[in-house]
């Protein structure tokens, strides 16, 4: 949760990346877990070293299960944050990022969805600020459309000063 400025309050509540990073970050190391799993259980069919077995079983299932957890733990820590004042996308674990965009400051936002984007509800976020500010690309937004809509409405609020 963002530290919030005297005076600001959150619009919308914290966004996290759609629940699609989850399984994107999961499906390979499952695989290849379960492909390890099933070509040791495959060498050591006719071994009659059970113990063996089960400690290589429970190495393969701890490996894939600390993978899960990282993947789990990167997801938590993507957010992105509306505010009455500002948009501000924090990322990372071990180093973290924080970027803030003063609505002030934005000039469009837009986003982009391909077919899969557009049957979950996710996509990816693009806000385009004036001056020296880079463009901001905030990837696997879960409901992008209202995101954007919802900054470009705040945007032009504070430029007309209402």
């Amino acid at each position: 949760m963002p530290n919030l400025l005297a005076g600001e309050s959150m619009v919308l509540p914290p966004i996290r990346k759609h629940w699609v990073v989850l399984v994107r970050g999961m499906l390979w190391p499952s695989l290849i877990g379960l492909f390890i799993l099933v070509l040791l259980d495959g060498v050591f069919l006719n071994v009659q070293i059970g113990d063996v077995r089960v400690l290589l079983t429970l190495v393969v299932l701890a490996t894939v299960a600390g993978w899960a957890y990282i993947v789990w733990l990167n997801w938590q820590a993507a957010m992105l944050t509306v505010t009455d004042q500002r948009v501000i996308l924090e990322e990372g674990i071990v180093i973290r990022t924080s970027k803030v965009i003063p609505l002030d400051r934005v000039q469009d936002v837009s986003t982009r969805q391909n077919l899969f984007g557009r049957f979950f509800d996710y996509g990816s976020v693009e806000i385009d600020t004036a001056g020296a500010i880079p463009n901001e690309l905030f990837n696997y937004a879960a409901h992008p459309e209202m995101l954007r809509d919802q900054v470009f409405v705040l945007s032009e609020q504070l430029r007309r000063g209402l």
